[in-house]
């Protein structure tokens, strides 16, 4: 049945669903119907150049409701061997400090993703005719210890980081982002940082703990993974215990753009000047559900009012075309405080723009 459901995908991709007229390609020789990072199935022998691509199918062939829940439906494949990109979850949230849920995010954007197309009519961008992409499923995390979680994350994303494929992460709570980039500064060294967030997630610690969702960027300054010259924080907001609360922030040469300075405007010319501050180098994108307004994103643990919208959110990303984005990820969605799915939906059309606006992404 799987095979017959991969053969219907491949006669019906590139038809339809506002991609008329691109190439057809059917599913690459790695794809496999069903797997993840904790598989221990065989490489696939196909390079990212070699051979046609993998496509999301169109809706016009096979049936939304249809197939194995991937991101975009895309074929999920054990090992990243011959991808250029992949999407990855991360199903952590022991690392959370108020509403947990997060574990959960990975599974609802894949479901949510099922509304997702295969070009991006507002920017050109053609990601699909350009890189080899799958979802290689899950990290296989470890719920009741939070420091072997991370080892476990550092471990799969060195293995993803290795074989040049860039990864793009469903979390997850916003720990996650420290073990993955302590595996980008293995390839990479030190990296820019985007950071879209209504919290800055530079605690130092909580209830004698140094790991948890409010440390992730502490613990990466600590261990030198950033180019801290490179580093924006975005649709930072709320309440806090003290008045001064982005201190060390700055200290340390982040650049810090408060949600209100971003109200009622667009956020393409703040774009232009983060584009001249990251130039060419290697630069990581974190994207917190949080960043916006719980009026659009309702379903996360640590909602704030007065956040950024998700029209904001596309500048932001789209505002990143052309850097070296060697990573990104989309955290801290909690779907069991959104039943109808509108913060999964949001998460996933967020993480399409992040996969267009990747090098070597061609736009027409």
């Amino acid at each position: 049945m799987l095979r017959l459901l991969a053969s219907g995908c491949a006669r019906g991709l590139g038809a339809g669903g506002g991609a008329r007229g691109l190439r057809s390609s059917r599913l690459g020789r790695g794809a496999r119907p069903a797997a993840g990072l904790c598989d221990p199935g065989r490489s696939p022998s196909h390079q990212a150049s070699d051979g046609p691509r993998n496509q999301p199918p169109s809706a016009d062939v096979v049936a939304r409701p249809v197939g194995v829940c991937s991101m975009m439906r895309l074929p999920v494949q054990a090992s990243p061997e011959g991808l250029d990109a992949a999407f990855v979850g991360v199903p952590l949230d022991i690392g959370t400090s108020n509403r947990p849920g997060a574990r959960f995010g990975p599974r609802r954007i894949r479901e949510e993703s099922v509304m997702l197309r295969i070009a991006n009519p507002s920017t050109g961008a053609l990601p699909f005719q350009s890189l080899m992409v799958a979802d290689l499923g899950d990290v296989n995390v470890n719920l009741y210890n939070l420091q072997d979680s991370c080892r476990l994350i550092q471990e799969a994303y060195q293995k993803i980081i290795a074989a040049g494929c860039i990864p793009l992460t469903l979390g997850g709570d916003h720990t996650i982002t420290y073990p993955i980039l302590q595996a980008m500064a293995k390839k990479h060294g030190p990296v820019g940082l985007l950071h879209v967030d209504a919290h800055m997630d530079t605690a130092d610690k909580a209830l004698g703990e140094k790991l948890y969702h409010g440390t992730p960027f502490r613990r990466c300054v600590d261990e030198g993974l950033l180019d801290c010259k490179r580093v924006v924080q975005i649709g930072i907001r709320g309440s806090s215990m003290t008045l001064d609360p982005y201190r060390y922030s700055r200290s340390q040469g982040f650049r810090v753009v408060l949600a209100e300075d971003c109200w009622m405007k667009s956020l393409v010319p703040l774009m232009g000047e983060v584009r001249q501050q990251m130039g060419g180098k290697p630069m990581y994108i974190s994207f917190d559900i949080d960043g916006l307004d719980p009026a659009y994103a309702p379903g996360t643990g640590t909602p704030e009012i007065a956040g950024l919208t998700p029209s904001q959110a596309l500048e932001i990303i789209r505002g990143c075309q052309g850097l070296n984005v060697v990573g990104c990820d989309l955290v801290e969605v909690s779907p069991p405080y959104d039943p109808f799915g509108n913060t999964a939906l949001l998460a996933a059309n967020l993480l399409f723009e992040m996969l267009c606006v990747l090098p070597k992404v061609t736009t027409v």
